[in-house]
């Protein structure tokens, strides 16, 4: 049996919780997999044999109902993963740097989509949620697995850390639209909290832009104006 607990903060263990994520951890960061837990009611033997192939003598595998019942009670979940809280220092080379960000499932979705366009690095200026929770780590369908994320003390912590790169913060009133922008790499992606978004003196910092759009909206969706502006970055210089 392997021992599992509700999920804290400070534990030195967190969850990658459905059989998708899980194989995510397997396929790219198998290193940081303490132990796979399967549902006696799993019926994939397909996916089955998959997991014990990759694990193999080095990760234990086993087959218990207890876990899940003190994990996933209310989800669709047959295969847990507790996976190691190994620290990652991101690189230099182009970043989305998230100020104050506080929902969990937001989190996880941006970090799904930085990695389908290209950004496998994410700055994080607290307080902001816990980037380890499990529901962060399912919300990303397991792209966290391939993502870098780093916690920085400060703005200033980051932006010494990498004097290069290029600023773009997202603001409503950004002094320059989005589709008129020329995002040169390296470059950092600054998007706000989801309710308050960047404090004002962000204005004055690198090229803020807007993503413009009705008047029907007051805003965009964190997790929507953080996928246009990966779009619009991944085009590369000059195509705008």
């Amino acid at each position: 049996m392997i021992k599992v607990s509700a999920y804290k903060h400070g534990d030195l263990v967190t969850y990658a919780l459905g059989a998708t994520v899980v194989m995510e951890y397997l396929n790219h960061a198998a290193s940081d997999v303490e132990a796979v837990i399967i549902h006696p009611d799993f019926r994939s033997e397909e996916t089955r044999a998959k997991i014990r192939a990759v694990c193999g003598d080095k990760i234990p595998v086993s087959v218990e109902e207890k876990p899940f019942n003190i994990l996933s009670k209310k989800e669709n979940c047959y295969v847990i993963a507790v996976i190691r809280k190994t620290p990652r220092r991101i690189e230099p080379g182009n970043h989305m740097v998230l100020v104050n960000p506080s929902n969990a499932g937001n989190l996880g979705t941006i970090t799904r989509s930085c990695l389908g366009f290209g950004v496998r690095d994410i700055a994080i200026v607290p307080p902001a949620v816990d980037h380890f929770d499990p529901k962060v780590i399912r919300a990303s369908m397991g792209a966290a697995a391939s993502v870098r994320t780093e916690v920085f003390a400060s703005f200033e912590e980051y932006s010494a850390r990498f004097p290069d790169n290029r600023l773009y913060p997202f603001m409503l009133d950004g002094s320059v639209r989005l589709q008129e922008t020329k995002i040169e790499a390296p470059y950092s992606l600054i998007m706000g909290n989801e309710a308050t978004g960047l404090p004002a003196e962000f204005a004055s910092i690198g090229t803020p832009v807007r993503i413009e759009h009705t008047d029907a909206i007051d805003s965009l969706n964190i997790t929507i104006a953080a996928s246009i502006g990966l779009y619009e970055a991944a085009k590369g210089p000059g195509s705008n």
